[in-house]
C-alpha cells in the first residue's frame, strides 16, 4: 500500500524535457517527496541501482532509450517489477491512454499537465495500483 503522504514518497522522473522536469520535481519537492531525476530510459535504469523509488514518472518519448523500453526491462527486474509506473506524456491522441493502461503502466497523465491537479492526478493512479497478490 502506497502511503497517501507525499513526505513519504521517493519518486523518480524519467524525462528528457528540462521544463517537465523542473515542474514536475518543484511541485513534489515543495509538498515533501524526495525526487531522484534521469534523463532517459538507461539512466532510469541506472537510477535504480541506487534508489527505491515509491513510485516512477515515466516519459515515453526519449533518446537513448525510451519509456516504453524501460518499462518493458523493469517489469523484468524481480525487485522492480512490482513498481507502479505513471506514463507522464505528450502522447495524449484518441487511443493513448488505453494504449499506455493497456500495456501494464500504472497510470497516465497527458503533458503539459497541469499545476493545480497534478498531485491529484497521481494520487487517482497511485489509488488505482494494487500490487500483485502472492497467492
Amino acid at each position: 500500500m502506497i502511503s497517501d503522504n507525499i513526505r513519504d514518497w521517493v519518486v523518480l522522473i524519467v524525462d528528457d524535457e528540462p521544463d517537465n522536469v523542473g515542474v514536475a520535481q518543484k511541485v513534489l519537492s515543495f509538498n515533501g517527496a524526495i525526487v531522484h531525476i534521469a534523463r532517459n530510459g538507461l539512466e532510469g535504469l541506472a537510477a535504480l541501482e541506487q534508489v527505491a523509488p515509491t513510485f516512477i514518472l515515466l516519459d515515453l518519448s526519449m533518446p537513448e532509450m525510451d519509456g516504453w523500453e524501460m518499462f518493458a526491462r523493469l517489469r523484468t527486474i524481480p525487485n522492480m517489477a512490482s513498481i507502479p509506473v505513471i506514463a507522464l506524456t505528450a502522447h495524449a491522441m484518441a487511443g493513448d491512454r488505453e494504449k499506455v493502461i493497456n500495456a501494464g503502466f500504472n497510470g497516465y497523465i497527458a503533458k503539459p499537465f497541469r499545476i493545480n491537479s497534478f498531485l491529484e492526478d497521481i494520487h487517482k493512479c497511485l489509488s488505482e495500483f494494487s500490487p500483485p497478490t502472492n497467492e
